[in-house]
């Protein structure tokens, strides 16, 4: 062999050694970037995919197992469907103010975006504190419990043809790992790839819509039978009290829950100027649509006692009603939970990967796979605390005391979008609503916050304010003070880079 050839021989393996070195840069412990290439989350949710994920978080198990709390409150069927079609307008409200916000933001995350732009610069100390509180709540508590609420939901409705002989404590069982496996499947899903996750979603949406609708049908066929015995009761029964109107009013709102899901995901939204408004307006007032309906169906067909005491009103409709397809509506539940559960994932961890860009969770979170262009990492970080939750189970006690905390940060959006007028008057916004609106939706959200703790003061709002107690003493430490663990930190970044091949997002999301 020639020395010319040896020569070429290393120019080559020093060339090839240079390129793999430009592939991947290490840094502090963990693989920073891939050059020549751009990673970050890329906007795959058109028109069509962003109504459906309202869709698919707002249409969950309540409208199908237990819409019955509006209705006891009230007292009356007329006073109820008045409640139902209110809690619609003014999600829709609520939701319309957070499309300005969404469309003069730009940010993924929703509220914890909205807070860092209008309060972030105001104190070093204080002005970023709402964020990392909503961030907190959300990321580490509600939104994990929620979803293993829905998907353990989701499991006991689609093994329920299969576990009628079994005990108990086996059945108990055999949920969880129903739950765990679901978890898994839509863990999946949101780490492979955002467009499997806008087909799946939308072939699910569509389902959720038509168990709705057939339900609906089955309410039409018992009116055109005559059945209008108990619709015609109307107002018979209603309510005078002002508490009891304010709890109705509160369970439907929560049934409606999820309309900011869109501007959680704006990032990721195709020309969301446009498309996050047009999906709110054209999603919340077909699921108010919806809803009533269906409680006009519902009441068409149970009584008042009926309603208020069957464990699930849907399932007891159909078996009234559908005859032999009455299977359709224990389906329609398993579709509309393992897609609401889906999409709460879905948002989350994009909550969980805008926080960590911001500082206020582990940087860890923000990284994204370098092949499938997903915040890996923190979709990971959600399944495990969702596991956490449904192997504990009885956690329904703690959304209640936790869901409280969700007017309390929509009032709190509102005050930032009035701020954002004042202090970025001159940004331009693609669309806005009319003043009146989100300080309409903020009296709300003060009544929603305060009416559970006068109506109820029980212990679980001390344990609400003991966990924000927590994050304030865990942002001082870890946040404001910086005080962490370097060298666990570097190599719990390095090993989950290395495991979910992720890294760093490129700057500069548009």
């Amino acid at each position: 062999m020639s020395t010319t050839s040896i020569t070429n021989k290393q120019k080559t393996m020093a060339a090839n050694d240079a390129a793999e070195s430009e592939k991947m840069q290490i840094s502090n412990g963990g693989v920073d970037s891939i050059a020549g290439s751009t990673v970050k989350l890329k906007r795959e949710l058109g028109l069509f995919s962003a109504v459906n994920l309202i869709l698919g978080v707002m249409i969950g198990s309540g409208i199908f197992v237990s819409p019955a709390s509006a209705l006891e409150y009230s007292g009356s069927v007329a006073l109820c469907l008045i409640i139902w079609t209110v809690s619609g307008i003014i999600s829709l409200l609520g939701a319309l103010s957070f499309a300005e916000l969404g469309t003069v933001v730009n940010k993924s995350g929703a509220e914890y975006s909205y807070f860092q732009e209008a309060f972030g610069g105001i104190h070093r100390y204080w002005g970023p504190l709402p964020s990392f509180i909503c961030a907190w709540i959300y990321v580490m508590i509600l939104r994990p419990a929620e979803v293993a609420i829905i998907v353990m939901t989701f499991a006991e409705y689609a093994i329920q043809p299969f576990t009628t002989e079994l005990q108990a404590d086996y059945k108990i069982m055999a949920i969880k790992l129903a739950s765990l496996s679901a978890l898994f499947i839509m863990t999946f899903i949101n780490i492979t790839s955002v467009k499997l996750f806008v087909k799946v979603q939308n072939v699910f949406g569509i389902c959720k819509v038509f168990a709705c609708l057939v339900v609906i049908g089955g309410g039409i066929y018992e009116i055109a039978r005559g059945n209008t015995a108990h619709l015609n009761k109307g107002f018979e029964g209603s309510t005078t009290n002002p508490g009891s109107i304010a709890l109705a009013l509160y369970s439907g709102l929560w049934a409606y829950d999820g309309w900011n899901s869109v501007t959680v995901v704006t990032e990721e939204i195709i020309n969301p100027s446009v498309n996050v408004p047009l999906s709110i307006s054209i999603a919340v007032p077909l699921i108010t649509a919806l809803y009533v309906f269906m409680n006009v169906a519902y009441m068409t067909v149970l009584s008042y006692a009926e309603m208020t005491s069957v464990p699930a009103v849907a399932v007891a409709f159909g078996a009234r009603v559908l005859g032999p397809a009455s299977f359709l509506i224990p389906l329609g539940v398993a579709m509309a939970t393992f897609g609401c559960a889906m999409s709460v994932q879905f948002g989350v961890t994009r909550v969980c990967y805008t926080a960590a860009r911001g500082g206020h969770m582990l940087e860890v979170f923000s990284y994204v796979n370098v092949k499938r262009l997903t915040p890996a990492p923190a979709v990971a970080f959600q399944a495990f605390l969702t596991t956490i939750f449904i192997s504990v189970g009885n956690i329904k006690t703690l959304i209640e005391f936790a869901s409280w905390f969700l007017w309390f940060f929509y009032g709190l959006a509102m005050v930032a979008l009035l701020v954002l007028r004042k202090t970025q008057a001159n940004k331009p916004r693609p669309y806005r609503v009319p003043t009146p609106v989100p300080c309409f939706v903020l009296l709300v959200a003060i009544f929603l916050s305060v009416l559970p703790i006068v109506h109820d003061p029980s212990i679980k709002y001390l344990m609400a304010i003991g966990f924000i107690v927590l994050g304030v003493i865990v942002y001082t430490l870890f946040v404001y003070y910086k005080k962490t663990p370097t060298v666990i930190l570097r190599k719990f970044t390095l090993i989950t880079q290395l495991l979910f091949e992720s890294v760093p997002p490129s700057k500069g999301q548009d």
